[in-house]
């Protein structure tokens, strides 16, 4: 059996510092879709150095999410925090309750769908730490009803890293 390695240190100092970034639990979201959808930004690609991004995703009442898809340079998992979220691991959509876990390697094709009418929140992690901002605030503005031309719409997601099926 093979393990890792600790990386190389990236702290150089002898003493510690004060550098911890605190978000309380009762922030309002970054993000509300008009589909009701919130995303609380806990730790953006940009705040960790591009080390991680980490998103709260709180469906709304209707069924929402997106289709099989793939990503190039990042990877993507999903831990349930409340209800349930239907879950594509490239075979078969799975009902995922609270505290399941799915990891999508880079390339990995995957999906995530809640179920209309119940409440349901997740945590996203994408690593490295992509600007998943601009894609989550770009879907918002479709919602809200921007119009792009197909190759506008390709370049958007081209842009984002989502590759449809």
């Amino acid at each position: 059996m093979s393990f890792l390695s600790y990386p190389e240190p990236r702290y150089d100092r002898a003493e510690g510092e004060v550098s911890g970034a605190y978000r309380p639990s009762e922030q309002e979201p970054e993000l509300t879709y008009p589909s009701g959808v919130k995303v609380d930004y806990l730790a953006t690609g940009m705040a960790t150095g591009g080390e991680f991004g980490l998103y709260r995703w709180t469906f709304g009442p209707n069924e929402s999410g997106p289709g099989p898809h793939f990503h190039k340079t990042i990877s993507e998992s999903f831990y349930v925090l409340s209800g349930t979220v239907r879950l594509y691991n490239g075979e078969d959509w799975i009902a995922a309750a609270p505290g399941d876990f799915l990891h999508v390697p880079p390339g990995g094709i995957h999906g995530f769908r809640n179920v209309e009418g119940e409440p349901a929140s997740m945590l996203l992690l994408f690593t490295p730490g992509a600007p998943r901002e601009g894609y989550f605030e770009g879907l918002a503005e479709l919602q809200r009803g921007k119009q792009l031309s197909d190759e506008e719409l390709a370049e958007f997601y081209q842009r984002h890293d989502n590759h449809w099926l």
